[in-house]
C-alpha cells in the first residue's frame, strides 16, 4: 500500500456502538502502525477518539440528509481531498454505503457492505451476530485481527472534584425519550435500599431524563445527581471507582461495562442482548418481557458489594 495515502475509519454513532468499536479501532491502529489513520465521526465522540490515541486526525461533522446538497458536496470534497487508500466502514449503514459512492472512480479499498466494495463482509448471517463479533469478522476478512483483550486504561478521568463517598453505585435510569419501554420504573426503591446499606446512589443522565432523575431524588434525597455534569471520560472514571453500576440498555452502560465495573443491565423484550449486550469482565444481564416485572429484590440480589 502507498505509504503516503491515509487510512479512513468511519464510525458515526451512537455511544454504545462507538464503545463497541474500540476493539476494532485498536486493531486497525496496530495493523497500520506506520500509517496516518483518520476517523470520520460526529462531535459527541471526539473526546473519546482523542483520548484513545488510535487516530492521527479526527473529522467530526454533521451527518447530512439527502436534501442537504451543500453539506453532501462538502463531504464529497473532503473525502476526495483525503484520498484514502483504504476505508474501514464500521457504521455499515445505508448512509455510509452512500459515502462509498461519493468517491466516484477509482474508489479506495473498502471494508464493509457497500455494493462492489473490495473487502466485503460476506457472511449472510451478519445481522444475527453481536456487534463485536460481527465487526471482528468483517475486519478479519480484510486481513485485520481484532483482539478482545486490549488496553482500556486510557478510559479514565480525575473525579476528585465530585467529592463522592467512598462507596457508591452508579444508577443509569434513563434512555431514549421515544423508547420509554426501555426504562426500568423501580430506581427510586432501589436507591433507598442502597442508602440503608451504606451505599450512595450516584445518578447519571441528561436533561431528557429529568423526570426520572427527579423522581429518584425526591424519594431518596441522599442520592447524588450528576446528570449533565459529566463528560464521557468522567463517566469512565466514575465507573472505575464505583462499587457497581445498574442501568437500562443505554450507551453509558456500554462505556461503564467496558472499564471493568461490575454492571447490571436491565432488558425488556424490546431489545435483544444477543445482538447488542454490553460487554465487559463483570456484566450481568437481567431480562424480562416487561421491565416493570423485574423486581427490586432481584436486582439488589445480583449486587456484589465490596
Amino acid at each position: 500500500m502507498n505509504k503516503e495515502r491515509p487510512v479512513l475509519v468511519i464510525k458515526l454513532g451512537a455511544l454504545g456502538d462507538f464503545v463497541q468499536a474500540l476493539g476494532p479501532f485498536n486493531a486497525i491502529r496496530k495493523h497500520h502502525a506506520s500509517r496516518q489513520i483518520v476517523l470520520l465521526t460526529t462531535p459527541p465522540f471526539v473526546s473519546l477518539a482523542e483520548a484513545s490515541g488510535y487516530f492521527d486526525d479526527i473529522h467530526a461533522g454533521i451527518r447530512p440528509a439527502w436534501w442537504q446538497l451543500k453539506a453532501i458536496l462538502a463531504l464529497r470534497r473532503w473525502l476526495h481531498d483525503l484520498n484514502p487508500e483504504r476505508v474501514y466502514d464500521l457504521q455499515t449503514s445505508d448512509r455510509s454505503n452512500a459515502y462509498f459512492k461519493l468517491f466516484g472512480s477509482p474508489r479506495p479499498e473498502w471494508s464493509g457492505i457497500a455494493a462492489n466494495c473490495s473487502h466485503p463482509h460476506t457472511n449472510p448471517q451478519r445481522d444475527s451476530m453481536h456487534t463485536i463479533e460481527r465487526q471482528a469478522e468483517q475486519l478479519a476478512m480484510a486481513g485485520v485481527e481484532v483482539k478482545t483483550d486490549f488496553d482500556r486504561n486510557w478510559l479514565d478521568a480525575d473525579i476528585k472534584h465530585f467529592k463522592l463517598a467512598k462507596r457508591y453505585v452508579l444508577l443509569v435510569p434513563g434512555g431514549a425519550p421515544h423508547r420509554p419501554f426501555k426504562r426500568w420504573p423501580h430506581y427510586r426503591s432501589l436507591a433507598t435500599r442502597l442508602v440503608k446499606r451504606g451505599i450512595t446512589p450516584v445518578i447519571l443522565g441528561t436533561w431528557a431524563e429529568r423526570d426520572v432523575i427527579d423522581d429518584i431524588s425526591g424519594a431518596c434525597p441522599e442520592a447524588v445527581d450528576l446528570s449533565n455534569k459529566t463528560s464521557l471520560l468522567e463517566i469512565a472514571g466514575l465507573s472505575r471507582k464505583a462499587v457497581a453500576a445498574i442501568g437500562n440498555d443505554t450507551g453509558p452502560m456500554h462505556l461503564i461495562a467496558t472499564t471493568g465495573c461490575r454492571s447490571i443491565v436491565l432488558y425488556s423484550s424490546a431489545s435483544n442482548p444477543k445482538l447488542c449486550a454490553q460487554r465487559g469482565p463483570h456484566v450481568q444481564i437481567i431480562r424480562k418481557d416487561q421491565l416493570a416485572d423485574i423486581e427490586v429484590e432481584e436486582v439488589e440480589g445480583e449486587l456484589t458489594l465490596r
